[in-house]
């Protein structure tokens, strides 16, 4: 991923510290937008998350597998994030040469991700099972 098309100049954004939690929430959002516009495995993932509660809402599913489920959902979501954060950072700072330490960096991020998803494919498997067979 390079972040070319979307770099922007120092000028007319903000460098310094958040003022007030409106700033900082809005901040936040907005990395949510970009992740979801520009990361095709988010909205993969995403959208599995909506599948999985619309299951779960149809299954009736219990607290305590509700707990797990949202649990399994943030995990993967925010492994995706660190993931993303990753790439960002290793391509801002070598650019478009190769690096070895960096592929390494973004090998090891995706393999988190990676994890993260088999973790919750598992918990998931364990709460559905009962309730499908």
């Amino acid at each position: 991923m390079t972040m070319d098309s979307r770099d922007k100049t120092n000028s007319d954004h903000q460098v310094t510290k958040n003022r007030h939690f409106l700033q900082a929430l809005r901040h936040a959002v907005d990395g949510i937008k970009e992740v979801l516009t520009h990361e095709r495995n988010m909205r993969f993932h995403f959208f599995a998350a909506v599948v999985v509660v619309i299951a779960g809402l149809f299954l009736g599913i219990g607290r305590s597998d509700w707990i797990w489920i949202t649990i399994a959902i943030a995990m993967v979501i925010m492994a995706e994030f660190v993931n993303t954060m990753v790439e960002a950072i290793v391509d801002l700072i070598v650019g478009t040469t190769y690096a070895p330490l960096a592929k390494v960096a973004k090998d090891v991020a995706a393999g988190g991700v990676l994890v993260a998803v088999g973790t919750a494919v598992i918990i998931g498997c364990l709460i559905f099972y009962p309730y499908i067979f």
